[in-house]
C-alpha cells in the first residue's frame, strides 16, 4: 500500500499550488488526477491576474508559490490595468498561451522532488473516529480509495476538485456529465462528505465559445495592445522577461440585432428554464443574463483574445453563454468582425458541488476532520488565482500541521489573501466568490508592488524562498528607505529643478526646496527628478536609478504618506481587536442578550478572535459587546 505524507485531489492551479509547496516543505505528496494531461489546463479565459487577482498573483509569488512564474514564461500578452487611477488598483495582467501555460506547469510538477502524479479518481476518503474529539473535529483523515480500487495512507488530503464534483454541462436542452468539455465528472467524493456530515451546495460557472481564427475580419475590431514595457509578475529575476512573443487582443461590440437573437434561444436555456439549479458568479454573467438583467444597454464588449501563439482559436471573452449552439453562432455572426465566423467550440455552462465555508477554519482545515482541506472552487470561489493562492495556503498548513508546527493564517491587514479567507469564512458566500480590490480596506497598503516587502519573509521561514532572493530584497528594502530619507532631507535649486517644473506644468520653486516636497506634487514624477543631470555623480541616485521597482515604491510613499499614515492606524485598531481571542470552548447560547441571528452564526462559524466575530454577516456591535462582558465576566 502507498503512503504519502499528504495526498492532494485534483492537478489544477489550487492542486499544483498544495503540492509545489508541501513537496518544497519536504514532505512526501501525491497528486491525484483524472488525467495527467490535464495538469493546469486553462479550462476559461487563457489569461492570468487581472483587477485585484494581479494581486494575489504577486502575493503567491512573494509567498514562494509558482503560478507567477509559470504565467511569466508562457504570456503573450501583459498589461498593468487602472494605470489611470492611484497605485493600490493597478493590477498586472497577462494574456498566456494556454498549451505552454499547462505544459510548464506539467513541467514544474513532474520537475519537483517529493511529488508523485497518480492518474485515477478518488472516490472515498478513509477516516477514523477522533476518540478525544480534539479540538471538536468528529474524524481524522487516514487515507483515500480510487476508482481503480487503489488505498493510499497519508496524514493529509487537500481536495482541490475545481468544476468536477458530480459536475454536468449545459448547452441549450443538452446536458452531459463533464466538468470540462470532453472530461468526465468526480463522482463519489461529494457522497462520502455528505456520509460524514457535511453539507453541500450546487455552484454554476460558464465559459464563451471558441472562434476559428481564420474566419474573423481583424481590420474592422480595435486593437488593444499590451503594454510597451511589460512588467513581470515574478519577484524572481531567474530567466529573461519577456520569454514569449508579444501579440495583440482586440475589441468588438454586440447590438441589438445580437441581443434579439440571442432572445430566441431564451426558451431552451438551462439558465431561464429552471434546468440549472446552482447560482452563477453575479459579476461574470452569461451573454443571455447581461441581456436579461441588463435589456436597456444596447451593446456590450466582446475582447478577441488568441489562446494560443501557433495556434487558430480565439477566446470570445464577454460572451459566456449556455444557449443553443446555432443560436451561439448565429447570435455571434452579427457582431462587427465577426460576420463569417465559425464556431471552433461551443459555449456552455457547468454546474458543480461546492461545500460551504463556515465547515472549514483559517488555515482551510475542515472543522470536521483533522487533516483535511479544501481548496478554489470546491469552497465556492471562481478564477485561477482565487484557487492558486488557496492552494497555496492549504499546502503550507497541512506541511506545518504533519511538523507540529503553528498554523500559518494571514490577516486581512497583511494581504489579499487574508482578505479572501476571511470573507470565505465569516461571509460564508452563496454564490462563486471574487475577489475585487474593494474588497480589501487596506487597499493602499496591500498593493501589488510591495507584495515582496509584505510577504516574503514567510516564504523565506517555510524554506520556499532562497536565500538569494532574500538578500535583494533585503538590498531593496533598504535602498527604498535610505531614498525617502535622502529627498526628506536634501534640498533641489530653482536653477536644477525649474525648466523641468516648467515642462510638466508645475510651479516654479522661488527657493530651495526640499526634494521630498516636490516628489509630492501631482505633476511630477520620481523619474523627473532622477534624470537630473545633478545627480549623475551621486552613487544612491544611481542604485535607484537602475532600480525600477525600487523608485516605484519610493514615489508612492512619498505622495501618499499621509493616506498610508491613515490606514497603518486603522490597522493599528485592526489588530488590537484580532488579539483578543475567544477561548475555543466558547458557549455562545450562554449569552441571553445575542440575537437569534448572531447566535446561529456565532456557533456555526466558531470565531476564534473579537476582530473576527465582528466580521460576521449578522452579527451587530451590541452582541459583540454582550460577548466581551460575558468573557471578561
Amino acid at each position: 500500500m502507498k503512503n504519502f505524507d499528504i495526498i492532494v485531489v485534483g492537478a489544477g492551479h489550487a492542486g499544483i499550488e498544495a503540492s509545489y509547496a508541501a513537496a518544497r516543505m519536504g514532505l512526501s505528496v501525491g497528486l491525484v488526477t483524472m488525467d495527467v494531461n490535464s495538469i493546469g489546463r486553462m479550462s476559461c479565459n487563457p489569461a492570468i491576474g487581472g483587477t485585484a487577482k494581479g494581486h494575489l498573483v504577486r502575493e503567491i509569488d512573494a509567498l514562494g508559490g509558482i503560478m507567477g512564474e509559470i504565467a511569466d514564461k508562457t504570456g503573450i500578452q501583459f498589461k498593468m490595468l487602472n494605470t489611470s487611477k492611484g497605485p493600490a488598483i493597478w493590477s498586472p495582467r497577462c494574456q498566456s498561451d494556454k498549451d505552454l501555460y499547462s505544459n510548464e506547469a506539467k513541467k514544474v510538477i513532474k520537475d519537483q522532488e517529493n511529488i508523485e502524479i497518480i492518474q485515477d479518481m478518488v472516490k472515498e476518503l478513509i477516516v477514523s473516529e477522533m476518540k478525544n474529539n480534539e479540538n471538536g473535529y468528529s474524524f481524522i483523515i487516514n487515507g483515500i480509495k480510487t476508482e481503480t480500487g487503489l488505498e493510499i495512507k497519508c496524514s493529509s488530503v487537500i481536495i482541490t476538485s475545481g468544476t468536477f464534483l458530480n459536475a454536468v454541462m449545459h448547452t441549450g436542452k443538452s446536458n452531459i456529465e463533464g466538468g470540462r468539455l470532453g472530461e468526465k465528472a468526480a463522482t463519489g467524493l461529494s457522497e462520502c462528505m455528505l456520509g460524514m456530515g457535511f453539507e453541500t451546495g450546487r455552484l454554476k460557472t460558464g465559459t464563451p465559445p471558441r472562434l476559428f481564427k481564420e474566419s474573423i475580419d481583424f481590420s474592422v475590431t480595435e486593437v488593444q495592445k499590451g503594454d510597451d514595457n511589460p512588467k513581470p509578475f515574478s519577484h524572481k529575476k531567474y530567466f529573461k522577461f519577456p520569454l514569449q512573443e508579444q501579440i495583440d487582443c482586440y475589441l468588438t461590440h454586440t447590438n441589438e440585432k445580437t441581443h434579439e437573437i440571442l432572445r430566441t434561444g431564451f426558451e431552451d436555456s438551462p439558465m431561464f428554464t429552471g434546468r440549472i439549479k446552482g447560482i452563477g458568479p453575479r459579476y461574470c454573467p452569461s451573454i443571455e443574463d447581461k441581456i436579461s438583467r441588463f435589456s436597456d444597454k444596447l451593446r456590450h464588449q466582446i475582447f478577441l483574445e488568441p489562446e494560443t501563439l501557433n495556434g487558430n482559436t480565439i477566446y470570445m471573452n464577454g460572451f459566456s453563454t449556455s444557449l443553443p449552439i446555432d443560436v451561439q453562432e448565429k447570435a455571434a455572426q452579427t457582431i462587427p468582425g465577426l460576420e463569417k465566423v465559425k464556431l471552433a467550440k461551443q459555449g456552455y455552462a457547468v454546474e458543480y458541488d461546492f461545500f460551504p465555508t463556515h465547515q472549514i477554519n483559517l488555515t482551510l482545515e475542515t472543522k470536521l476532520v483533522s487533516g483535511l482541506y479544501t481548496a478554489g472552487q470546491i469552497n465556492g470561489t471562481s478564477g485561477y488565482e482565487e484557487a492558486a493562492a488557496q492552494g497555496l495556503m492549504a499546502g503550507i498548513n497541512a506541511a506545518l500541521k504533519i511538523k507540529k508546527e503553528d498554523p500559518f493564517i494571514l490577516k486581512r491587514s497583511e494581504a489579499y489573501i487574508g482578505v479572501m479567507i476571511d470573507d470565505l469564512i465569516n461571509k460564508c458566500p452563496d454564490e462563486p466568490y471574487r475577489m475585487f480590490t474593494s474588497c480589501a480596506e487596506y487597499r493602499l497598503v496591500l498593493r501589488q508592488d510591495n507584495a515582496d516587502r509584505r510577504l516574503m519573509k514567510y516564504g523565506y521561514k517555510f524554506g520556499l524562498i532562497d536565500n538569494n532572493m532574500m538578500n535583494y530584497l533585503n538590498d531593496k528594502t533598504s535602498l527604498i528607505s535610505d531614498g525617502i530619507e535622502f529627498f526628506r532631507k536634501n534640498t533641489i535649486s530653482p536653477k536644477n529643478m525649474n525648466e523641468t517644473l516648467i515642462r510638466k506644468n508645475s510651479k516654479e520653486l522661488p527657493q530651495h526646496e526640499f526634494m521630498y516636497n516636490v516628489i509630492k506634487r501631482s505633476e511630477v514624477t520620481i523619474k523627473d527628478m532622477l534624470d537630473l543631470k545633478s545627480f549623475d555623480d551621486n552613487e544612491l541616485i544611481s542604485k535607484i536609478r537602475d532600480n525600477e521597482d525600487a523608485a516605484n515604491q519610493i514615489e508612492i510613499e512619498i505622495k501618499y504618506k499621509g493616506y498610508i499614515d491613515r490606514q497603518d492606524e486603522q490597522i493599528s485598531n485592526f489588530i488590537k481587536n484580532e488579539t483578543i481571542r475567544i477561548p475555543e470552548d466558547f458557549k455562545f447560547e450562554k449569552i441571553k442578550s445575542l440575537s437569534t441571528e448572531a447566535l446561529e452564526k456565532l456557533q456555526k462559524i466558531k470565531p476564534t478572535s473579537i476582530g473576527q466575530a465582528m466580521r460576521i454577516s449578522g452579527v451587530r456591535p451590541s452582541d459583540i459587546s454582550a460577548v466581551l462582558i460575558y468573557m471578561r465576566g
